[in-house]
């Protein structure tokens, strides 16, 4: 609800403030006093779209401030939380333009930018009237209104959920059947790779392996020769003499009278390391002869698998690893056709869940309509409109998370003559009550409402604008109406009355607002009704009309 708007040197204003009340409140004054002044600062402060000048002439900047109550529950606190700022019982906007055209907006004393206050509009103020593109009279947001009034909020959210799983699961198909697809085109590499690796057959330490066998018998050659040398050296040589010593002096031992012991046990030990020294040279020379096809079978396969390793860019210890991922692709990819048709027929399901889902919302929908236009009907006969038709459009459109409706609200203004948009077909006066009708139907039930209607009763008089106001009233019950009104019928309405008026004051001119009690009232309301002149008459009736 606002609570209070405070105005300063914005284009004929120099200072104003407004404590605005729940109900009617209703703004009256002479064309030209600078009623619209009021709704283009409050359009200011909300972010709209409005005059690019709004400074005062001779002021530095022109600023507005706006106050609102936000109850628990309001939907501008999810604004404020989503964009990081305050959350209050209480909401203040403050917008700044300076002379140079720059503005500067802040919310609870936070900077932020026009979006958001934008954003938050949508959730504060309803602004109705003939130039009303952001409500009523945009069909972006006729399916809403219609969900809203026929309480479809619930199948929307089946629908809203079928859609998202009809999604996923048309994602996951295009997604099975892109990699399939490449999987397809790599498939004669992938099993030419695994006949090459399971011919070959790696194993992981392998390849140190083969190299390590090959620099060994690549070097055999070389060394085989004095290895040889020593094992002759050892066996014809060595040994042969260190074992004629041994006899010797096994034959001299017992005349020299313990004197060779030590000596013969040393030899004795010399003997034993002799021998298993060449035992080794022995096994040596036998791990050195090999096949000299060996050679050439063991560089073979070590230049095989690394050429391989190569190919693949993996390390030779890793091509039985890569082996294994390359068989795990061709099991996918011939397992692919299988699993294409689960997603397929996942699709399926999910489009025939959506479709069901769907249509069930076309039908409630077109049921909807029904109800809004036969509401509508009624509420245009008191407003001397039973030969106009309103009727709710509810045609097809591309599928969505919405459904796969396109609703417009349709008019035409006399019986036989074709029937348009809202917003094209009705002139003034009959827009801005097609509007009010509109409005009392789909604000049925709801409460906490801040509207606004601009001249909503331009164009109608008489028995027509007292049921233009009665309407109005009645949408203040439970919510708040500001109304910029020339009807004294409406005027009568209101429960809060302020008179905007212009003035010159030191030579430049002004324009003020006064709240006016019942004495004012009712002069203003006379004014209304006689013009410039109030009469006793004019007072009566004006009396009668507050008292009706």
């Amino acid at each position: 609800m606002l609570r209070a708007l405070e105005i300063r040197d914005i284009l004929i204003i120099d200072r104003l403030e407004l404590a605005f009340q729940p109900g009617l409140n209703v703004l009256t004054g002479e064309t030209g006093a600078g009623k619209s002044i009021l709704l283009d600062s409050l359009g200011f402060v909300l972010g709209w779209r409005g005059r690019a000048e709004l400074v005062r002439q001779g002021a530095e900047q022109g600023e507005v401030v706006a106050e609102f109550d936000l109850p628990e529950g309001h939907a501008a606190r999810a604004v404020l939380e989503q964009a990081g700022l305050p959350v209050e019982d209480t909401l203040l906007l403050r917008r700044v333009n300076t002379g140079d055209g720059r503005k500067t907006a802040w919310v609870n004393d936070r900077r932020c930018s026009g979006d958001v206050l934008r954003a938050l509009s949508d959730t504060l103020v309803e602004l109705h009237g003939q130039h009303d593109d952001r409500g009523l009279l945009d069909p972006k947001g006729h399916r809403d209104l219609l969900d809203e009034f026929g309480g479809l909020a619930g199948q929307r959210d089946k629908v809203r959920s079928a859609w998202k799983a009809r999604s996923a699961a048309r994602k996951a198909l295009r997604e099975a059947e892109t990699k399939l697809a490449e999987m397809r085109a790599e498939e004669e590499f992938l099993r030419h790779a695994v006949e090459e690796l399971d011919a070959l057959s790696p194993q992981p330490g392998e390849e140190a392996e083969l190299d390590t066998r090959r620099r060994l018998m690549q070097q055999s050659e070389r060394i085989r020769e004095d290895i040889a040398k020593a094992q002759a050296a050892l066996r014809d040589g060595a040994e042969g003499q260190a074992q004629d010593a041994l006899r010797w002096l096994e034959g001299a031992a017992d005349k020299a009278e313990g004197r060779l012991e030590e000596a013969l046990a040393a030899l004795s030990r010399a003997m034993v390391e002799l021998d298993e020294a060449a035992s080794g040279v022995e096994d040596c020379l036998e791990a050195l002869t090999f096949n000299p096809l060996e050679l050439e079978e063991t560089e073979e396969r070590l230049f095989a698998i690394r050429a391989l390793a190569r190919k693949h860019s993996v390390a030779p210890d890793e091509l039985a690893g890569f082996a294994e991922g390359v068989r795990e692709q061709l099991a996918r990819l011939d397992q692919g056709d299988a699993d294409l048709k689960a997603l397929q027929a996942a699709v399926e399901e999910a489009d025939a869940a959506y479709t069901e889902a769907a249509g069930a919302l076309s039908d409630a929908r077109a049921k909807a309509a029904g109800k809004l236009d036969k509401a509508v009907m009624a509420e245009l006969a008191p407003l001397k409109m039973d030969r106009a038709v309103f009727a709710t459009q509810v045609s097809p459109t591309d599928p969505g998370e919405t459904g796969q409706d396109a609703v417009t609200f349709t008019v035409a203004t006399n019986p036989g003559a074709p029937a348009g948009p809202l917003g094209k077909i009705a002139s003034g006066g009959e827009l801005s009550r097609f509007l009010l009708a509109l409005k009392v139907c789909l604000t049925g039930g709801q409460s906490g409402l801040t509207l606004i209607f601009d001249e909503i009763d331009r164009g109608v008089g008489g028995a027509t604008a007292d049921a233009v106001g009665r309407r109005l009233a009645g949408l203040a019950s439970e919510n708040q109406v500001l109304v910029v009104t020339h009807s004294p019928q409406v005027a009568a309405r209101g429960a809060h009355h302020w008179r905007v008026e212009k003035r010159i004051t030191k030579g430049q001119t002004l324009s003020t607002v006064t709240a006016l009690d019942a004495g004012a009232r009712t002069d203003e309301i006379a004014r209304m009704l006689s013009g410039e002149t109030i009469t006793e008459e004019a007072r009566a009736a004006a009396e009668a009309l507050m008292a009706g």
